[in-house]
Order: structure tokens, then C-alpha cells, then sequence
């Protein structure tokens, strides 16, 4: 009987086959959904990267140059055999000129430093824009910002740097900023009212005389400290750059448009030398082992002259390089400019750094 009752159920119906084309369309749909997930399958793959996968470094990282194309060196100092080079991004160099070594040290800074001076082979100090003031005690090894250095509302870059001996300091430079230091730069007085004009450079002489020199040929000289000034007058019109003395006597000035500025009198006058040069220069220094000044200027410029800066001459350190320079240090027989490059002239070849 069952049997029978089973020979009796109907047939179960036989598969439909695939109608011609589904298994295209079938497939079509799965892959269409594989790519419009794909987007979000690598994004949760990345977040999972991302919080999970700590990558491992390999190889040594690469650190900058010391010397980049697109940095500049505004001022240079002596430290204890050393070189001292500051300039863009709050950047400070220790050169040695004996091997050509050089060291970018830590400074607490990215603004621009201008200049940078020493009292001897430990002590130094480097001014530069909005204010910053920066000291050392180990020879521009390390270095720690000033506080409460006197500000103007309007403009607080320093051109400047001059040291003397006890500690004396002069900072120059915007809004008629002349401050003065006398404890190796721990504090700042302002020894003038603020004006519109920029010192540029000033010379200290002796132990209470001051020459400063800026804008539109300005000259004031001071013979007690910065108590008081005296208004001179100048025999130019363009701004003057920079002055340096060789003793308390003479000294030279000199100035965008090729001026040239000498005094034999302490700065209380002056007269235009016929130096022949046409651009602009930057910085004047006495080199007393050689007994004679050096300026530098624009366009890979130099110039020199005798002691009483009668015979000047003027040339380029290399036809090749029309590099700016706004300092030159001389040193062992030969000179050292900073700008737009750094570098040593011996008076015949001229070396940057870096080649």
C-alpha cells in the first residue's frame, strides 16, 4: 500500500533552465555591486591602516643641508677661532676656517637675525626683526632670547650689533631704535626717541663716543654715552649702510649709490671721497693686519683703500658670482663676506662655502 500511495504522488517538477542571457545579466549585477562597494572597501582598509599598522623606519632619515640655496647670511663675528654666521629663519652658523667645517647651531627663533658681534671668545649677541635679541656665554654654542627688550608700536627690526669692551652693547635699527646694553646683553635701554628713520650702523669709540649713521645720509654723534647727540652734517643724500673707525680719529662711512663718507676728527665732520664705485655698498670694516679698509656691496662688490681712505679701489671677487654682500670680516690674511652667499677672498680667488 505505501507502495502504491507513493507510485501515486505527483512527480516533483523538473529545474527551469536558465532563460538565454540571465546568467549574463546575473553576473553583471554581482560585479556591478563588487565595484560601487570597492570605494568604501579601501576606505575602511586605510582607516584600518591608519589606526592599526605602525610603520617602521627604515634606512637613515635625510637631514638638510646645512647650507641651503635659499638662505642668507647677514652678519659675521670672530668667537675664539671660529666663525659666527647669522641670517634667515633665525639661523646661526659656527664656520671653522681652518677646515671649512660647518655647524648650524639651535636658536629659540625663526625670525630673520641682521647681525651678529662678540665681546671675545664666549660672549656674543645677534639682533634681527620683530625685536628678537639673542645672547650666548659659550661661544654662539647656545643661545637664549632677551626679554623685555624696548618695542616701538610700529616697526622693531635691527640692522645692527656693535660690542665693546665691559659688556657695552648697541643695538641700530627701525623707527630710530639705538638701544643700549652694558651687562653683555642681558638688559636694553633705548638712548633715543623714537623717529621715522632707520639707523643703519654704529660705531663705538673710546669709551663714551657713539657714530651712528642711517636714512638720507644721517649722521649723530654722541660724546658721552648716548646722553646726548648732535646732529651732523652729511655731505650725502643716499642712506648710509654702515661706518666703522680704525682709532678714534678716523673712520669711513659708506652708503648706497657708491658713497663713500671718511672723517679724521671723530665723525664731528666729514668729506666725500672720490672713490669711483657706482653701486651700492653695504659694509666697511678695518683690517689692521693689513692696514687698510674693505668694504662690500652689491654685485659681488668689494672695495679698498689706504688708511687715510684716499686711494681707493674697486673690484668684483669673482666676474662670475654678482652675489650681495652686507658684511666682510677680514681675518688671517684674507676676508670673509656674507649675503647672498658665504664665503673667504684671499685677494686673488674668492671661495664660497659650500663649492
Amino acid at each position: 500500500m505505501a507502495e502504491q500511495i507513493a507510485s501515486s504522488s505527483p512527480p516533483a517538477p523538473a529545474a527551469r533552465p536558465a532563460a538565454p542571457g540571465e546568467d549574463r545579466r546575473r553576473g553583471r549585477a554581482v560585479g556591478g555591486y563588487v565595484v560601487s562597494a570597492l570605494p568604501w572597501l579601501i576606505i575602511a582598509g586605510l582607516l584600518w591602516a591608519g589606526l592599526f599598522v605602525k610603520p617602521q623606519p627604515v634606512g637613515a632619515s635625510l637631514q638638510p643641508p646645512v647650507l641651503e640655496r635659499r638662505d642668507h647670511y647677514y652678519g659675521l663675528a670672530a668667537a675664539d677661532g671660529l666663525l659666527l654666521a647669522a641670517g634667515s629663519g633665525g639661523k646661526i652658523l659656527r664656520i671653522d676656517p681652518a677646515s671649512g667645517r660647518i655647524k648650524r647651531v639651535p636658536t629659540p627663533t625663526g625670525e630673520t637675525l641682521q647681525d651678529v658681534a662678540t665681546w671675545d671668545g664666549t660672549r656674543a649677541v645677534a639682533v634681527g626683526n620683530d625685536g628678537v635679541i639673542l645672547v650666548s656665554a659659550d661661544g654662539g654654542a647656545t643661545w637664549t632670547q632677551v626679554a623685555d627688550v624696548p618695542r616701538s608700536e610700529i616697526a622693531n627690526k635691527f640692522a645692527r650689533a656693535r660690542t665693546a669692551p665691559g659688556g657695552v652693547a648697541v643695538a641700530s635699527g627701525e623707527m630710530g631704535a639705538l638701544l643700549m646694553s652694558r651687562d653683555f646683553g642681558a638688559t636694553w635701554t633705548r638712548l633715543r626717541e623714537e623717529e621715522d628713520l632707520a639707523w643703519n650702523d654704529v660705531a663705538l669709540i673710546g669709551e663714551a663716543g657713539i657714530v651712528a649713521v642711517g636714512e638720507f645720509g644721517r649722521i649723530v654723534v654722541s660724546g658721552d654715552g648716548g646722553a646726548t647727540w648732535n646732529e651732523i652734517p652729511s655731505p650725502a643724500a643716499s642712506s648710509l649702510m654702515a661706518v666703522a673707525f680704525r682709532d678714534g680719529q678716523h673712520g669711513v662711512a659708506v652708503g648706497l649709490e657708491g658713497v663713500v663718507l671718511t672723517t679724521q676728527d671723530g665723525g664731528l665732520t666729514w668729506t666725500r671721497a672720490e672713490a669711483d664705485v657706482q653701486v651700492h655698498l653695504f659694509d666697511v670694516s678695518w683690517d689692521a693686519a693689513g692696514a687698510r679698509w674693505i668694504g662690500a656691496g652689491a654685485l659681488g662688490s668689494w672695495i679698498t683703500a689706504d688708511g687715510e681712505g684716499r686711494r681707493w679701489q674697486s673690484g668684483r671677487l669673482d666676474e662670475r658670482d654678482l652675489s650681495w654682500h652686507t658684511r666682510v670680516l677680514p681675518a688671517d690674511g684674507q676676508a670673509w663676506f656674507a649675503g647672498a652667499n658665504v664665503g673667504r677672498w684671499d685677494g686673488r680667488a674668492w671661495v664660497p662655502l659650500g663649492n
